[in-house]
């Protein structure tokens, strides 16, 4: 409970200027950080997703800083509908949340990873091409990297890919992607386990893979 406290009071709001809107977001910078986690959320979520707010505290206590933030300014999510599937609009937010982590004077130093869900993981994958010089590391939790298009040859970040076993035809979408891939890669299905990842144990199955990952591509 104490660790807990302790991160939280760690938190710190930003407003991140980004293509002519500004984004919201949750910055948790934990003292000896060994990388950054940019969180790209999935198709109707929020940076308040409490699945994304899960996986985010697992990894603050593996030493790795967070960024839980909206992908949408105030005045769009009521007619989120017509962004949800606009991943060019999405990468390129991204991209400009990715620049303005580079220029913080907190996370400057960092390595930069992003952790993707639904259609935030084809946005991400597309985001990393622009800037392969700086993002080391992907995962994606119930992704649809297929989304991402033709910049999936050019993708050069560590990618893995978590999947349910049952999220049948993600799973399909998901492997056609991983052929395309050429960067290290790996893909993960969690038996039992549906496309929320609801099911006892999966979700934390999902926290301790994306950790492992993160801290062997995002480590000095």
């Amino acid at each position: 409970m104490n660790g807990i406290a302790e991160k939280n009071q760690q938190e710190r709001l930003v407003l991140v200027p980004t293509h002519a809107v500004h984004l919201e977001g949750s910055l948790v910078v934990p003292e000896g950080a060994q990388g950054i986690v940019l969180f790209a959320h999935g198709s109707g979520s929020s940076r308040y997703s409490p699945r994304n707010h899960y996986i985010a505290k697992v990894l603050q206590d593996a030493n790795l800083a967070t960024l839980l933030i909206d992908l949408l300014a105030r005045k769009e999510v009521a007619n989120d509908i017509q962004f949800r599937f606009d991943i060019p609009l999405l990468s390129n937010r991204i991209l400009g949340i990715t620049n303005w982590l580079t220029q913080d004077p907190e996370t400057k130093h960092l390595k930069i990873g992003y952790f993707g869900a639904s259609t935030g993981a084809g946005a991400a994958l597309l985001a990393s091409t622009r800037r392969p010089d700086i993002v080391q590391a992907i995962v994606s939790r119930g992704g649809r990297p297929d989304l991402a298009g033709k910049a999936l040859p050019l993708v050069r970040a560590s990618t893995l890919l978590i999947v349910g076993g049952h999220d049948y035809p993600v799973i399909a979408m998901n492997r056609e992607a991983l052929a395309q891939i050429p960067s290290e890669k790996r893909l993960e299905i969690i038996p039992g386990a549906t496309h929320l990842f609801q099911e006892p144990g999966a979700l934390e199955e999902v926290a301790q893979l994306a950790s492992e990952w993160f801290k062997q591509y995002l480590a000095p």
